[in-house]
C-alpha cells in the first residue's frame, strides 16, 4: 500500500546474499540521494526468501544500523519470482526500484532509470543487458529460453532482461492484482501493460548463480504454461499433420496393392513409425498433464507465499 510519506522504495530479495547486504544498503541510499530523492522519504525493503545461511541475521543487522531498512522474513524458500512479488507488495513508495541484492545489478542504475522515467513519462524503466554475462552455456541457454518463450507464449518479453526496474506506484498496484500461484515475474510485468521502456545496462559477475540447470528448466516450463495455451495448439496442429501424412501413406499403399499388386515391405520403417507416434503421444500427454497440474494448484486456493514476520 502506498504511503505518501515514502517517495522511493528500493526492494530486493535475500537468498545467499547476506555478505553483500551492508554494501548494498549503503550504496542504495547513496544512489537515491544522487538521483534526487529525499533520503528521509526513502526506504529499503529486504525480503528474506528462506536463506539457508545468515541472510536474515545480516538483514536485521542493517535494520539496526538504519531504521529506513525494513525486513520481511518468509516462512521458507518460495523461489525468486514469488519473493519479488512479495517485495513489490511490501513496498510503499511512490516509485519502486526492484533490484537483486547480490550487487551484480548496480544500485547506481537508479539515477539513469529515474532520468529516463522523467524524460519519457513511462510507468516502468527496466534494465536490459548489452551483452549477456557468463560463459558459453549461460549465453546459449539464455538465448534459447527467450526464443522459446516468445515463440510459445502470447506475451513477448525483451531478451536479456534483468531484475532491476523502476516502477510507478500505479503500475505496481495494478500488477499485484494478478494472483498467480506460481508467477513468472517478467511475464506479469508484460501482461500488466502500461508504457515500459528499456535502459541498457552492464551486469557484473560478483557471485555464483543459484539458478541450476534444473531450476532453469522448471522456470522455462512454468513461464510458458502460465501465460499461453500455444503448446496445446501446436500439439493439435502436429497431430493433424501426422494424421494427414498417415492417411496419404495408407492411400499410397492401397494404390500400389490394387494397381500393381505390390505388397508393402520394411519392418524397420514400421517400427520406427510406431516409436515416433508413440513418443509424440507421450510428450503430448506430458504437456497436457502440466496444464492439468496448474489447474489443480489454482483450484486448491492455497496461499502462494507465507510471511513469517515483518521487522519494521
Amino acid at each position: 500500500m502506498t504511503d505518501p510519506q515514502i517517495q522511493l522504495s528500493i526492494a530486493a530479495t535475500v537468498y545467499c546474499t547476506g555478505g553483500y547486504l551492508a554494501e548494498f544498503c549503503s550504496r542504495c541510499f547513496s544512489a537515491a540521494c544522487a538521483a534526487g530523492y529525499d533520503p528521509d522519504r526513502t526506504e529499503v525493503v529486504l525480503v528474506n526468501d528462506g536463506c539457508p545461511r545468515d541472510g536474515l541475521e545480516r538483514a536485521l543487522a542493517e535494520r539496526e544500523k538504519d531504521r529506513r531498512v525494513r525486513v520481511v522474513d518468509l516462512s521458507r524458500n518460495f523461489g525468486h519470482h514469488l519473493a519479488m512479488y512479495v517485495a513489490c507488495e511490501e513496498a510503499r513508495g511512490e516509485r519502486v526500484f526492484l533490484i537483486d541484492s547480490d550487487l551484480e545489478e548496480s544500485p547506481e542504475w537508479l539515477e539513469d532509470f529515474s532520468r529516463k522515467m522523467d524524460d519519457t513519462g513511462a510507468d516502468v524503466v527496466y534494465g536490459v543487458q548489452e551483452r549477456r554475462k557468463g560463459g558459453f552455456f549461460e549465453a546459449v541457454s539464455g538465448e534459447l529460453f527467450y526464443t522459446l518463450f516468445n515463440l510459445l507464449s502470447d506475451q513477448q518479453i525483451t531478451k536479456n532482461m534483468v531484475t532491476a526496474r523502476l516502477m510507478s506506484a500505479q503500475f505496481v498496484r495494478e500488477m499485484l492484482k494478478f494472483q498467480d500461484r506460481e508467477p513468472f515475474f517478467f511475464g506479469l510485468c508484460v501482461a500488466t501493460g502500461f508504457r515500459q521502456v528499456p535502459c541498457t545496462v552492464k551486469k557484473a559477475s560478483s557471485s555464483p548463480t543459484t539458478y541450476t540447470f534444473r531450476k532453469k528448466m522448471a522456470l522455462a516450463v512454468n513461464s510458458v504454461v502460465s501465460y499461453s495455451a500455444k503448446p496445446l495448439v501446436y500439439i493439435s496442429y502436429f497431430g493433424l499433420a501426422v494424421t494427414l501424412v498417415a492417411m496419404l501413406y495408407v492411400a499410397w499403399i492401397l494404390g500400389r496393392q490394387l494397381l500393381y499388386n505390390v505388397a508393402p515391405t520394411g519392418w524397420a520403417s514400421s517400427v520406427a513409425s510406431v516409436w515416433l507416434v508413440g513418443g509424440f503421444i507421450l510428450m503430448s500427454l506430458g504437456v497436457i498433464g502440466i496444464y492439468i497440474s496448474k489447474i489443480y494448484k489454482e483450484t486448491k486456493h492455497r496461499p502462494s507465499v507465507i510471511v513469517a514476520r515483518r521487522y519494521e
